[in-house]
């Protein structure tokens, strides 16, 4: 995913890391509660790190870790003991730390005494804000020193900070301590068997002035702006029941992730996208915002609406090589308050990415199936024709009918599909293709692209536009699978190069073909064969590589490491096929998968055999959590459950193959056009009620846009 520049990957976050996540704000400590500044920690609000230390002692002493549950994905309750300075091993002082993100932290310290005596405590906490922006810590690369400024009050400490002409504040409030410049201390006097507790708030400045939402801890038993907007969140979703609770729960904890990493459009509140994860793209990307939406549109539909508005927004108008922009182009990534020499292209909007643009189209075409109101969709039609003409003007650079990229300047990405890593296409020696590169699964987002506009156009009633991208779509198909195809390997190239050549390493991307129907049906045999190969299938999912390449690594990015979202991908791809089999080993070894990070999938682990390790091995700066791989678990289950809406035609589908192990599924509250729906699933039977008039359960498969076309394309019957 997302902005790797060249060959700057993030440095690992540590063992035991603890990531808490709210909109765009977040916070990643050690597991007993500090933050230290050396390490790519912090509290960071809009893109910038208000909070860089943060360290809590006992007598001087540091606390020994020995719990950190995260409760909700905003608030986590730490545990740690104060070690003895005499040398005994157990400790009377135990101190829990309740911490929640938002705008800033909220923070209620509890030292609790267990022994007989009472005891004198000294509770200091050291302060530290350094005003670094996302992309320096990230890359640990501190450019600019800010001067600081610190202002002790009446239980506050003001850090200020300046920097050219930029402004930052940070404000610390700890009633009943005593504030120096440097720290907060509390000198108490803990009885036996007793408590002592304090709350502390940490908030920016921006400008001078605090955020606008205030963030007060609540009142005994009430409920904090962020417990709010997650009430909010959880009242319009799905709410599933399994007969297997650990996939239960690993559903749960997707829907969890996926509202916690919601975004408001700051014009437009109304609006709301997924964030692409945590802890460094807490921000709208073009492709992972688009994807995981989509993924997420059984759940709330509204996410990839709210996307696909974002975005429009935002679409290339001019020819900007330095950020990449052209005209109809959508954006790959966006900041907020970073200092723009180290952001993509030097801009807060970057535009280098070659598939954001034609999956724009192709999910307007699957947020069209879900029964919004006709001008609203309509309202984005401009905008996927003008996607529709950055993808013939601009991303077919050579007019041969396939879209490829390249970067524009040499502070962009060197590869903008979605292995972007330096590394990430390469033939099956290892060596690394040239760009230009046409990608074979761009191939495929442009094809749904052309389908999706065609059907949109058949059904406004405009025939010439689509039969003129319908025949565009079975052009590009024909030509794909003459091209792309390799008949010695039984499988598709990864991409063409520089000079047309196919790059013949055996990858996953081919997968992401079967899902949008580009594959031809002799072909589809031959590539759910290769996917599910000891090559390419470790146990836990299919690899990026397969492990016979040269490039192979299971411990890279790229190039040989599992990616839940695109196995989900896969999976949907093979039951689109009929591969139902394939496609259940694929959903239950990433479910099962799942089970060693407590229901959350990361962004990728690493490739090696699940007869090897008995468990996944973690990627070390894998994100977590992540939009792609939070809304993974709902599409695997979904494309089990043969589960889709097509309200314009009056249909709802459901034609469930899920595997005995799942036991039964109950799900209550799903959205359906303009009503909430409840499904009963047992074994190959469903069951539906609640339907909104006009709208009738169908088994088999939703209708593809291909087939609607195609359907669209003959003279009504006489």
């Amino acid at each position: 995913m997302a902005g790797w520049n060249a060959d700057t990957a993030a440095g690992p976050l540590g063992a035991g890391t603890v990531t808490l996540v709210e909109g765009s704000s977040f916070c990643i400590s050690l597991p007993n509660g500090d933050i230290h500044p050396e390490l790519p920690h912090g509290v960071f609000f809009e893109d910038t790190r208000i909070l860089s230390g943060w360290s809590l002692s006992v007598n001087g002493q540091p606390l020994e870790p020995l719990a950190a549950e995260t409760k909700e994905p905003y608030r986590a309750l730490f545990a740690g003991r104060v070690v003895r300075a005499d040398g005994y091993a157990d400790s009377p002082l135990v101190v829990e730390r309740l911490r929640e993100v938002g705008a800033g932290i909220l923070e209620r310290i509890t030292v609790r005494n267990y022994s007989l005596e009472p005891v004198e405590c000294v509770v200091s906490l050291s302060v530290e804000a350094d005003f670094a922006d996302l992309f320096e810590v990230k890359d640990a690369r501190i450019q600019r020193q800010w001067d600081e400024t610190r202002q002790p009050g009446d239980g506050t400490l003001t850090i200020r900070g300046a920097w050219q002409d930029v402004r930052k504040s940070v404000v610390v409030t700890a009633k009943g301590a005593d504030v120096t410049p440097e720290a907060l201390t509390y000198r108490v006097r803990i009885p036996p068997h007793g408590h002592w507790a304090t709350a502390l708030r940490v908030v920016p400045a921006v400008d001078g002035t605090s955020p606008a939402a205030p963030f007060e801890h609540p009142e005994a038993g009430g409920f904090s702006p962020s417990d709010r907007r997650r009430q909010e969140w959880v009242a319009r979703i799905p709410v599933v029941q399994m007969g297997n609770r650990s996939i239960e729960r690993t559903l749960r904890r997707s829907y969890d992730d996926l509202g916690a990493l919601r975004i408001e459009d700051p014009d437009h509140p109304e609006r709301v996208v997924v964030a692409a994860g945590a802890p460094w793209f807490m921000t709208l990307f073009g492709r992972d915002s688009l994807c995981a939406s989509e993924m997420a549109l059984p759940v709330d539909p509204s996410l990839a609406l709210g996307t696909l508005q974002t975005l429009a927004e935002r679409q290339g108008r001019v020819v900007d090589p330095a950020s990449e922009e052209e005209p109809g182009k959508i954006l790959h990534e966006v900041r907020l308050g970073v200092s723009s020499g180290l952001s993509l292209g030097g801009r807060s909007a970057y535009y280098g990415s070659i598939d954001a643009t034609p999956l724009f189209v192709s999910v307007l075409g699957a947020v069209s199936r879900w029964g919004f109101a006709r001008e609203t969709i309509a309202a984005l039609l401009p905008h996927a024709d003008r996607a529709l003409d950055w993808i013939e003007n601009y991303g077919d650079r050579d007019g041969d009918g396939f879209v490829e990229y390249g970067r524009l300047n040499d502070q962009g990405l060197i590869n903008q599909g979605w292995k972007d890593s330096w590394d990430g296409i390469n033939f099956a020696d290892g060596t690394l293709a040239e760009p230009p590169i046409a990608l074979c699964e761009v191939q495929a987002y442009v094809y749904a692209a052309y389908m999706a506009r065609a059907w949109m156009a058949y059904d406004a009633g405009d025939a010439p536009l689509a039969a003129r991208l319908a025949e565009r779509a079975a052009r590009l198909k024909r030509r794909f699978n003459e091209q792309f195809w390799l008949p010695e390997k039984g499988y598709y190239a990864i991409a063409l190069d520089r000079d047309k050549r196919p790059v013949d390493a055996c990858a996953s991307n081919m997968g992401h073909c079967l899902w949008f129907g580009l594959v031809d049906d002799d072909k589809a045999p031959l590539v759910a064969e290769k996917l599910m190969s000891p090559q390419m299938f470790s146990g836990w999912g299919v690899r990026t590589l397969a492990s016979d390449m040269g490039a192979y690594n299971p411990v890279s990015y790229h190039n040989g490491s599992v990616w839940p979202h695109d196995n989900a991908i896969i999976a949907a791809g093979l039951v689109r096929y009929g591969f139902v089999e394939q496609a259940q080993r694929i959903t239950t070894a990433l479910l099962e998968a799942a089970e060693y990070s407590e229901g959350r999938l990361p962004e990728l682990f690493c490739g090696f055999d699940r007869e090897r390790f008995g468990q996944p091995v973690p990627y070390p700066t894998a994100c977590s959590p992540q939009a792609w791989a939070a809304a993974a678990p709902i599409l695997l289950v979904t494309s089990l459950m043969r589960y889709d809406a097509h309200v314009s035609l009056g249909g709802m589908w459901l034609d469930p193959v899920l595997p005995e192990s799942y036991g039964d599924l109950h799900i209550t509250n799903a959205p359906m056009a303009s009503g909430r729906i409840t499904i009963d699933i047992s074994g190959s039977t469903a069951s539906v009620q609640g339907l909104p008039e006009g709208m009738v359960f169908r088994r088999g498969h939703r209708p593809w846009m291909t087939e609607l076309v195609e359907q669209a394309k003959l003279p009504p019957a006489q």
